[in-house]
């Protein structure tokens, strides 16, 4: 997962999928792609984009401020700004032949029922999802990233929460 201070531009992904919600106070949009997902919250000048990907190579570095590596579980949180809060947390697990085939299922009728956005595509032995769960609040938005891999049985699960405001540090 790299986390950015700024925008990146559609052109390094192979978008799938899009939802954007426009708020009085911000802007978010969601992107998914084959294997991941961005993230982009904008408030005023401050912009803050979250991509999950393995192809982080082409990438650009400028306005970087976190790599996280994918692996086990990870939190990260920062203030951007005075004004905007980012958490995220991730977990992966490596699953049986059975539990990722009953986790896909689960996941498959979770997006439909969440109205999520999705790409599935055909693994070498079983099919592999991408899932992007995004729920609007008033001055929040949460997002849930999935992320199925059927060549070694992983799971990848991602959280974060972009958040109006600071909480000031207790004296």
């Amino acid at each position: 997962m790299l986390v950015y201070r700024k925008p990146l531009h559609p052109e390094f992904f192979g978008i799938e999928g899009r939802k954007r919600i426009q708020q009085d106070d911000f802007e978010f949009e969601g992107w998914i792609f084959p294997g991941g997902q961005l993230s982009r919250f904008q408030s005023g000048s401050v912009t803050i984009c979250e991509v999950v990907t393995d192809q982080v190579e082409s990438l650009p570095e400028k306005g970087l401020v976190a790599n996280l590596p994918c692996a086990g579980e990870r939190d990260f949180e920062n203030t951007f700004g005075d004004t905007v809060t980012y958490m995220t947390t991730m977990q992966t697990e490596t699953l049986s032949d059975h539990l990722y085939e009953s986790t896909y299922r689960e996941m498959t009728q979770h997006a439909r029922e969440s109205n999520s956005l999705v790409v599935r595509s055909d693994g070498a032995s079983r099919p592999e999802m991408s899932v992007l769960d995004i729920q609007r609040y008033r001055t929040e938005v949460h997002v849930q990233g999935y992320h199925l891999r059927a060549d070694c049985g992983l799971v990848l699960r991602t959280q974060s929460m972009f958040r109006l405001g600071v909480d000031e540090e207790e004296e």
